[in-house]
């Protein structure tokens, strides 16, 4: 299922939504400039590299460049592939604006970043040993899918959904189109902490756990930096 677009009007122009939306775009321009070598070794240098996270926490030296910890801000910005940044920038543009509209620009940018920290140190908990560059928006997003859920349950999201060889659209309740897929992430990280799994950052995959951990993070510190709080108070930040 792939969000078109949903029903609730913003009251702010998400100036901070727009402006994340253009770095992380720039950023993977910049990636696509790098022969694999360089790219590889530009991710394993701003990327969250776990293991060396792990060494970091421990007081080892890991011979970086930049503070290991400084990774988990830095890695909220690159991709992997051009379907990774769409479909990403594609969900930040439907729920980030909304959520902006109700924060602020400065709760919103300061709630956007720590869920995306959050949702690596989650990724970082399941998977410390791994080797396996850890990066994206995908944590700071389900955060602020999160926060939507609790604001919005009842918006409309209008989904393209395959039906066999044919494409439809649906408009989907929120509180259903963004609780299947943090069902399907918690689901899915689960099945990676297994032995035997093909799925999980693990094998170079998807990092669920950072979905589901970014989601709950964004639904708890939503509200606590005013999500709820009244038309003329989301509007003064």
């Amino acid at each position: 299922m792939v969000p078109l677009r949903d029903d609730i009007p913003t009251r702010i122009t998400p100036y901070v939504t727009y402006a994340l939306i253009a770095i992380n775009i720039l950023v993977f321009l910049y990636e696509m400039t790098l022969s694999p070598e360089l790219l590889n070794g530009f991710f394993h240098i701003w990327a969250i590299v776990p293991r060396e996270l792990t060494a970091n926490f421990n007081g080892v030296a890991t011979n970086q460049p930049v503070p290991e910890w400084l990774t988990l801000i830095t890695s909220q910005f690159l991709h992997g592939g051009f379907l990774h940044v769409a479909g990403n920038m594609l969900f930040l543009w439907i729920f980030g604006n909304n959520v902006e509209d109700r924060l602020g620009h400065v709760k919103y940018l300061i709630f956007y970043l720590a869920c995306g920290t959050l949702a690596g140190l989650t990724q970082w908990y399941f998977s410390a040993g791994s080797n396996i560059p850890s990066l994206g928006a995908s944590g700071a997003i389900a955060g602020v899918m999160g926060a939507y859920i609790l604001k919005y349950p009842q918006a409309e999201v209008l989904t393209l959904v395959p039906l066999g060889p044919f494409l439809t659209t649906f408009k989907i309740p929120a509180i259903f189109f963004l609780g299947f897929w943090f069902l399907q992430q918690a689901l899915y990280g689960v099945a990676s902490l297994g032995p035997k799994t093909n799925i999980g950052m693990e094998s170079g995959g998807i990092a669920y756990w950072a979905h589901a951990g970014g989601f709950i993070f964004g639904a708890i510190l939503g509200p606590l930096l005013g999500l709820f709080s009244s038309d003329s108070e989301s509007q003064s930040v």
